[in-house]
């Protein structure tokens, strides 16, 4: 065999040439690592620009204000007849406890109004459903549940037994109060932006005035007329305004591409989303012990029925007042600023106030005045910071969930204060303090929820202009800036909670 034949044997390769070929397999995963952010911030912003396309006639057509203030008049209509006649219950229940009209327990009749708050939360799925369906609608939904209220109180004027008002008060004008509250909530939302706050806290006074002259009211028909006969008025004065109403609103749901989905769990994978339901839930807890509770209180102190009515009527008079100022100082201060001074604020009064000063007609006034200022304060603030969390299209899913998370505390906050309850004047003084706690621990959730704000709004790197529009519109900032940085976070505290948002001081 000649030197020819015999085969070649490959030489290994040199370090000199190795080092280039590692050098080029480095450069062209760095090219496509590029290549591949380039294309996801592509269909990024074509996203985006297909959005705005989408939107575009929407926002030509939109006005700031405009149809909206009448949204605003005919939603506080609805509130004032539907709320206010809630916040009556307090009458209903002294009365009941009174005289133990149908033969049962205090907390038997404390379910009663827990009951119709639960249902109304219950039902909260199926109204946004509804709401979203082309062929039902806003309209249509609401005036449905103006006819389940209409019919709760009819049907509730010929109750002799427990299970009747159970079945009437408490089951049907739920189911009416749910059907009219959670799809008329979302639009007043719809048709603002610099004073979306502004306009949700004249909405929600409606509950408060409602509230002032439906206790007047109601106690003094109750005396006059007997309780049958109260129902009855009840519901043709409901029906009549209510169905007035509902022939004004108009929503955008279309123009905003509103997501109405019932049962949106993923919000839950979103920690602010949490921390967003524990301020909501503690709130409404003490909201309705505080709200049912009042009336009772000042009769146990020795008030008569005309004096607890007032004081109750004020209450709500308060509420009337206090809920547009949250809204108008919300769009200046900033929303979770004034959520939470005004949440620990109600806690500060039951833990002080209502338990030590309110012992004298006097007193209960004072507190009336002061607590029904900033004692719904979630009702004033509820959608703002919704949007603040997941933004505007979002909020009629998102509030969907939440109301169908707070049937539980709903149905048994009442049951739970009476139960605590012990004989004698100063037999409320457990509720009192209980309810004062109730606050301050939904002020602590709501304080986290406005770090994590102040957190995401730092993250994201937004200019003064930026940083404006994230906190007065939907309140939520852009992804990419976030998305860009998580890749960086290296802890789920760098992810979840900024702890300089705690005692950082800013308008958010």
């Amino acid at each position: 065999m000649s030197k020819h034949d015999e085969p070649e044997m490959e030489s290994p390769m040199p370090d000199e040439e190795r080092l280039p070929v590692e050098q080029q397999q480095q450069q062209q995963q760095h090219q496509q690592e590029a290549e591949a952010e380039r294309e996801e911030q592509g269909e990024e912003q074509q996203q985006q620009e297909q959005q705005r396309e989408q939107e575009a006639p929407a926002q030509v057509e939109f006005k700031e204000g405009g149809y909206g203030w009448v949204v605003v008049a005919a939603v506080f209509f609805l509130n004032a007849h539907t709320w206010g006649l809630n916040s009556a219950y307090a009458v209903f229940l002294a009365y009941y406890i009174r005289t133990n009209a149908f033969q049962t327990t205090d907390i038997g009749y404390a379910f009663i109004g827990g009951l119709s708050l639960s249902i109304a939360f219950v039902v909260s799925p199926l109204a946004t459903f509804l709401a979203g369906w082309d062929k039902y609608g806003t309209r249509l939904t609401i005036f449905t549940g103006v006819i389940f209220e209409a019919i709760a109180f009819v049907g509730s004027s010929f109750a002799t037994e427990l299970w009747h008002i159970i079945l009437t008060q408490g089951i049907s004008f739920g189911i009416g109060l749910g059907l009219t509250f959670v799809t008329s909530a979302p639009v007043p939302a719809q048709w603002f932006q610099k004073k979306r706050s502004l306009a949700n806290g004249w909405v929600a006074s409606g509950s408060g005035f409602g509230g002032l002259v439906y206790s007047l009211a109601t106690n003094a028909m109750i005396q006059n007329i007997g309780l049958a006969w109260t129902f009855r008025t009840l519901a043709i004065i409901c029906f009549v305004v209510n169905g007035i109403a509902t022939f004004f609103i108009r929503d955008r749901n279309k123009a905003l591409r509103s997501v109405h989905v019932a049962f949106n769990w993923k919000l839950f994978r979103r920690p602010s989303f949490i921390l967003f339901q524990l301020w909501v839930g503690l709130s409404l807890i003490g909201y309705t012990i505080l709200v049912f509770s009042i009336v009772a209180y000042c009769q146990n102190v020795g008030l008569t029925p005309s004096q607890a009515s007032l004081v109750g009527a004020l209450f709500n008079l308060a509420q009337g007042i206090g809920r547009p100022a949250i809204g108008l100082s919300s769009d200046t201060v900033g929303r979770l600023n004034i959520a939470n001074i005004g949440t620990l604020l109600n806690g500060l009064l039951c833990l002080f106030l209502w338990t030590f000063g309110a012992r004298t007609f006097a007193g209960c006034i004072v507190f009336a005045l002061l607590s029904g200022l900033v004692a719904g304060v979630v009702w004033a603030t509820v959608s703002p910071i919704c949007a603040e969390v997941v933004g505007i299209a979002m909020i009629p899913s998102a509030l969907s969930v939440t109301w169908l998370v707070m049937v539980l505390p709903a149905t048994f906050a009442e049951v739970i204060g009476l139960s605590i309850r012990t004989p004698g004047t100063w037999g409320y003084r457990n509720v009192q303090i209980f309810t004062g706690f109730l606050y301050v621990g939904a002020f602590l959730f709501g304080w986290m929820l406005r770090a994590w704000k102040v957190w995401e709004l730092e993250q994201a790197h937004l200019d003064k202009e930026q940083r404006e529009l994230a906190i007065r519109d939907d309140g939520v900032v852009p992804s990419t800036g976030l998305r860009r940085h998580a890749s960086r976070a290296s802890t789920v505290k760098e992810k979840v909670l900024h702890l300089r948002g705690l005692w950082a001081v800013q308008r958010v």
